[in-house]
């Protein structure tokens, strides 16, 4: 049930996220306690205030008519953070150009598992890393987290 509800509000969703011209991160449906329904939405030029009220309105609108979670519920809607922990495959096309560091679960090369540059985004299953000058591919089952990382003056 838990992953229909999201599937369908991923696919309610959808033609909003491109009207305003956001990316949709992620949804997450959670149960426990009074329900909540998080979406996180992304915008290259600098997620909003103003972007999340307007998917919220209207994400709350088409709710309401498809009558889709059954209980009272708490929608909430927000950018995904500043050094948030990147969940799934696509996230490293959208966060494309974003500091990121990357642990590793076994090190690829020279002993190294921490990672620190400029996403480059997904090629295959490979994570693309602009850092020190050069380009590295990163296989993905060799990563065992991503995080986005804040630097404050657009320091590298």
């Amino acid at each position: 049930m838990k992953e229909q509800i999201i599937e369908r509000v991923k696919e309610l969703l959808q033609p909003l996220i491109e009207e305003r011209g956001l990316k949709l991160v992620d949804v997450e449906y959670i149960t426990a306690g009074k329900p909540v329904l998080r979406i996180y939405v992304y915008n290259p030029e600098g997620t909003s205030i103003e972007d999340c009220e307007w998917i919220s309105r209207r994400i709350g609108a088409l709710l309401d008519i498809e009558d889709l979670i059954p209980v009272s519920y708490i929608l909430e809607v927000s950018s995904p953070g500043l050094d948030r922990k990147l969940k799934n495959k696509e996230e490293y096309d959208i966060f494309k150009g974003r500091d990121v560091k990357i642990v590793l679960s076994e090190p690829i090369e020279e002993g190294k598992n921490v990672y620190e540059g400029v996403l480059q985004g997904l090629e295959d299953d490979n994570v693309l890393l602009e850092t020190d000058g050069k380009t590295i591919k990163i296989p993905l089952e060799k990563i065992s987290k991503t995080n986005l990382e804040f630097k404050p003056n657009g320091e590298r």
